[in-house]
């Protein structure tokens, strides 16, 4: 078969099919009389070997290898085409999510893609100064889906503090594309998720963070009940206990029930479970201690009763705090 037959069958150009026989892949197995080319089967089926390796992503010089080396074995190879195949993706899909982010933006230029691919530069920068100034320039600027990832995966805290400060001013999309980051397989991510929806407004993100108080991360109830402390959200009261008792962020935790126990049955209930936390569990002197303090925030009879009990504590140092703010009520 003359090469221009061999080119329209298998689909292979004459230009390709001579480039392949100057570097020995695929050598035509004879000549006419008028010195043409002639693919016999055998070289056909050799032609189709080649494109398919090639298909693989195999390069031509590997592909040579493959079909003469018969000690060659194609395990290691494929192992790397595997691997290089993954890297491959991998870059190709980081340009489309980019892409993706310079679309959204809606540029009406190329100053303005420039401008959105220089800030979704910065925020990816080694340089924790220059992801700072990305993040406090991104607001409006940048999607919101660049913020949320940069803000999960932030470790340096002023940068952090700077992310989620243009979060919370970005408006719609971050709550929920943030309360993916809670179900995180890593700790560090999930606090960062929690610790950037506290710093949002509205109602979504106050929903979240209900949910976020029966997560299995103790790190994660804590920042969410501390920000719904804030917010007057009472299903917030036992984890804030915890915290109490646990001795984590327990000043805070103690403010925040203050701010709850804005009425005398609000005060009451506070007050129970405080008193009912001591009761259940055995606690050391030093929680009995930071539960009195946080009984001293919470106004109401309940408080004043729980206080009078721990006067009468086996540890000294509780017995006198009791005393001490039991005193100041009494002033007041």
């Amino acid at each position: 078969m003359l090469i221009g037959e061999v080119a329209r069958r298998s689909g292979v150009s004459a230009r390709m099919l001579r480039h392949y026989e100057s570097l020995g892949l695929v050598r035509p197995s004879g000549r006419t009389g008028s010195g043409y080319r002639e693919y016999s089967g055998e070289d056909i089926q050799r032609i189709f070997h080649v494109e398919s390796l090639r298909a693989m992503g195999l390069s031509l010089r590997e592909i040579g290898r493959a079909l003469d080396d018969p000690g060659f074995t194609p395990s290691a190879l494929v192992d790397d085409l595997i691997r290089r195949t993954r890297e491959r993706i991998a870059m190709e899909t980081e340009l489309l999510t980019r892409l993706r982010r310079v679309h959204a933006t809606d540029p009406a230029g190329w100053e303005d893609v420039l401008h959105v691919v220089t800030l979704l530069g910065a925020l990816g920068s080694k340089s924790a100064d220059a992801r700072q100034r990305a993040a406090l320039a991104s607001v409006d600027e940048v999607p919101v889906e660049a913020l949320v990832e940069a803000a999960l995966g932030e470790g340096d805290p002023n940068v952090a503090g700077a992310l989620r400060w243009a979060l919370a001013r970005s408006g719609g999309g971050s709550p929920a594309l943030l309360a993916e980051g809670l179900g995180s397989p890593v700790a560090a991510v999930r606090e960062r998720a929690v610790r950037s929806l506290a710093e949002m407004p509205g109602g979504e993100a106050t929903a979240l963070l209900r949910n976020a108080l029966a997560s299995p991360d103790a790190v994660v109830r804590g920042h969410a009940a501390l920000a719904l402390g804030t917010r007057g959200e009472a299903e917030a009261v036992p984890v804030l206990v915890d915290l109490v008792v646990a001795g984590t962020n327990d000043t805070d935790a103690a403010d925040a029930l203050g701010l709850l126990a804005s009425d005398d049955a609000a005060a009451d209930r506070i007050a129970a479970e405080l008193v009912d936390r001591l009761a259940r569990d055995t606690t050391g002197a030093s929680a009995r201690g930071r539960v009195a303090q946080a009984l001293a925030g919470v106004p109401g009879a309940g408080s004043s009763r729980a206080l009078q009990e721990l006067l009468h504590d086996e540890d000294r140092a509780v017995a006198l705090t009791a005393a001490y703010l039991l005193q100041l009520r009494d002033v007041g």
